[in-house]
């Protein structure tokens, strides 16, 4: 039989009768005959918990003992689920990610995976047990606990199913599946049964909460095709995988809503060679991501630069924009909050015209006004107000009919 990834995030084991749940899903597939392993996050609310007793200890903890401390999260699940799983008479063993073969780079708490050695995962597996293993964490070479950033047990399940060539990864979470917009947004959403790995990325990337963008460059990269299905029933979910060419003819795939972001303006910017390359090295060196940027055209031998980034990093983006401006004798540095991105995104772009227009017909229709315009080969993305931003949603995805189109085959 085949050998199978299986991921449950933080609402899947979120107390003890959900951990039992998951212990009943997984042991109905070891009875199968399948060879299963299980990658698990921490309980719902468990990180949140950490994070917030660090800082009653120390207002700056170092990033290496938060590393520490927040995987101990995922270790209380893996141990539990184990626990419920031998409850039932399914051998099974749980692995930290260190004890699986994940080994990563060196940046704590936003880790990235350089290999894995799943020797232990290959071992218990042959010996007939079920495999749990910690998600979110790794280990370095010099044996440092790192942990792997937001979404970081997707992309655990992800690369350990590149890694033994599982032949199917199953993302459980607590929705049906990815949808054509957050039906907590849009009610009339509909469910997607097959996606590409771009229009994906390009979903995560610009807001879907289903998966980060990470564990998608992952599974391109590795050709991995997975599964996003609920953990609370057993509704087939969304098949994410290379793209072919039936897919081209939908033309928008889902409507995407990022809130949450800070728009950062720097004016009167000497218009000179090297001054971008020294803002923007700056904040990449800080550790911030930067989004959409955009510069003005020249007057008068000055411009304007403006990008967009996550609101928790403004106050480090805040800082090192003021001392540029400081540096190329910039006039002032304006800070934004209360905005959001929308997107659209569909393969089909690439083959048909009229995205843009429509998209602009829906927001003027009610009344949006529109503060940035972004565009990639198979996505467009608007900065808006974040009041807006339900409405704005709701009104793109009914211009684009996403409320009756079936987006699967």
């Amino acid at each position: 039989m085949s050998l199978i990834v299986q991921k449950y995030g933080g609402t899947s084991v979120g107390n003890p009768e959900r951990i039992r749940s998951v212990a009943n899903r997984v042991a109905e597939w070891h009875r199968q005959g399948h060879r299963v392993v299980a990658v698990v996050s921490a309980m719902s609310g468990v990180t949140d918990s950490l994070l917030k007793l660090a800082r009653e200890v120390c207002a700056e903890p170092a990033e290496r003992e938060m590393d520490v401390l927040l995987a101990t999260g995922e270790q209380t699940t893996i141990s539990l689920l184990a626990m419920a799983l031998h409850s039932i008479g399914v051998p099974a063993v749980s692995l930290t990610g260190a004890q699986a073969g994940i080994v990563t780079d060196g940046k704590h708490t936003k880790a990235k995976i350089a290999n894995i050695t799943p020797g232990q995962v290959k071992k218990h597996l042959d010996s007939g047990e079920v495999v749990i293993v910690a998600g979110f964490q790794g280990q370095t070479l010099e044996g440092r606990i790192t942990t792997l950033g937001r979404g970081g047990s997707d992309l655990t399940a992800i690369a350990i199913a590149a890694a033994i060539k599982a032949e199917v990864c199953q993302i459980y979470t607590d929705v049906d599946g990815v949808y054509t917009a957050d039906p907590r947004i849009v009610p009339n959403a509909t469910k997607i049964q097959e996606i590409s790995y771009d229009e994906m990325l390009e979903m995560a990337g610009a807001g879907s909460k289903v998966m980060q963008a990470r564990s998608v460059e992952f599974a391109k990269k590795f050709n991995v095709k997975f599964e996003v299905r609920s953990s609370f029933n057993n509704n087939p979910g969304t098949i994410v995988k290379e793209e072919n060419q039936s897919m081209e003819q939908v033309v928008v795939r889902g409507v995407s809503v990022e809130k949450n972001q800070a728009k950062v303006t720097i004016s009167g910017v000497p218009d000179q060679p090297g001054i971008a390359a020294k803002l923007f090295q700056t904040i990449a060196e800080a550790g911030v991501n930067v989004d959409m940027i955009v510069q003005n055209v020249s007057q008068s031998g000055e411009t304007d630069v403006t990008f967009t980034l996550h609101k928790d990093d403004v106050d480090k983006a805040n800082k090192i924009a003021a001392s540029i401006s400081e540096l190329s004798s910039a006039k002032s540095v304006t800070v934004k909050e209360g905005i959001a991105k929308l997107s659209v995104v569909g393969i089909g772009m690439r083959s048909h015209g009229g995205v843009a227009s429509s998209l602009f017909t829906a927001l003027s229709g009610q009344g949006i006004n529109i503060q940035m315009i972004s565009t990639s080969e198979i996505k467009i993305t608007v900065v808006i107000d974040e009041n807006r931003s339900a409405e704005a949603a709701r009104a793109v995805h009914d211009q684009f009919g996403l409320n009756v189109v079936n987006s699967g085959h």
